[in-house]
């Protein structure tokens, strides 16, 4: 396997001398691997088809690693080859959570949320592309108001997708939603560069058991719609929170406004994993035509 700007990173003619298959999520084939120069990496494998999923992941990370704000895997090298798209990264050892770990997390998100944002996307929501929520399709169109943002490149596509599993009152009230989003979200005072997918699974310790954040759906958002995530599948440490808000206060009606965000994220995984999240996503949405 050519490796391209490998050698730059780590030095001249490195290649894998083994490699040990390990949990990499739903989507790819995942490994430990040993190189040349006696340091470890991780690769992840897919078809030559999910090249462009590996590039916006590149993006995703780069972006979020420019912060500077939270470690982030480097990446070390991406392409085709042997008929295999893959992304070779830094290999971050596990590690249990230090002293004050929680605190740490939410300190560096509310940190990476006040960060200055790059040029190419600075002063709009959304994303200089399109990107990947887990393996669905995410729409970055850039948009000056957060409210038309979410509307049209989060709910509308995914209820879009979603229309089969709807009966017609389903389907009248999910339009009177996307009708009166303006209702029930509020335009930040400032956009935010989000992870985008920020569950307990695409957060994990080092090897001295500090944060580090991997697998993001990066774009330019509402800090809220981060932090709703992390309510959606058990929640982060009451530590976590504490530490977040003494450093972006909580905006008043955030609790009104978390399942609209975390709709976005079962909707997608309805899409993606089926029935098994419809009657989370019927029960939010008859919370909120009422």
């Amino acid at each position: 396997m050519d490796f391209g700007e490998l050698g730059m990173v780590l030095g001249k003619d490195i290649i894998i001398e083994r490699k040990t298959a390990v949990g990499g999520g739903d989507a790819n084939d995942a490994y430990k691997v040993v190189l040349s120069n006696g340091e470890f990496a991780f690769l992840k494998e897919n078809s030559v088809q999910n090249a462009d999923f590996f590039r916006k992941e590149e993006h995703g990370l780069k972006a979020l690693q420019n912060t500077g704000t939270i470690r982030i895997p480097c990446i070390y090298d991406r392409g085709v080859e042997d008929g295999h798209s893959y992304l070779l990264m830094e290999y971050i050892e596990r590690g249990h959570a230090s002293p004050g770990y929680w605190e740490k997390l939410g300190h560096a998100l509310a940190a990476m949320h006040k960060a200055p944002l790059d040029p190419k996307y600075s002063g709009k929501y959304g994303f200089y592309e399109d990107n990947y929520i887990g393996a669905g399709e995410q729409s970055n169109v850039q948009m000056t108001g957060w409210v038309e943002f979410f509307r049209e490149c989060r709910l509308r596509p995914q209820l879009m997708l979603a229309s089969g599993y709807f009966d017609k009152d389903i389907l009248s009230k999910s339009e009177f939603i996307l009708n009166n989003l303006d209702k029930i979200l509020i335009e930040p005072e400032r956009p935010s560069l989000l992870h985008g997918d920020l569950w307990s699974g695409n957060v994990m310790q080092d090897s001295v058991g500090d944060p580090v954040l991997i697998d993001p759906a990066v774009y330019v958002g509402c800090n809220e719609a981060d932090l709703a995530m992390t309510e959606l599948f058990g929640g982060f440490d009451f530590r976590f929170y504490e530490a977040y808000y003494s450093e972006i206060g909580k905006m008043s009606g955030y609790e009104r406004r978390r399942d609209i965000y975390n709709l976005y994220h079962l909707l997608n995984h309805l899409n993606l994993f089926g029935r098994g999240y419809l009657s989370s996503v019927i029960d939010i949405i008859i919370r909120y035509a009422k």
